[in-house]
């Protein structure tokens, strides 16, 4: 897996642990989706793998786009 090191796939990638620990399963991607107060929309993904990484990432684009739409 390529390693991201930001802090906000850090915070997909605890999900992805906590999430994996309550389910006793392992997660193979998370996505979220959060406004600021500020009215920003952002999107973060993870990945297991590079595979299961690209495809949290076409997901989560996809999901930006009708996020927005819903609020426009």
């Amino acid at each position: 897996m390529a390693w991201n090191p930001s802090p906000e796939v850090q915070v997909a990638r605890d999900v992805a642990i906590k999430i994996g620990s309550i389910s006793n399963t392992k997660v193979r991607q998370v996505v979220i989706i959060y406004i600021t107060e500020s009215d920003q929309l952002g999107t973060i993904s993870y990945g297991k793998d590079v595979r299961e990484c690209a495809d949290a990432k076409k997901l989560s684009n996809k999901l930006h786009e009708r996020t927005m739409a819903h609020f426009s």
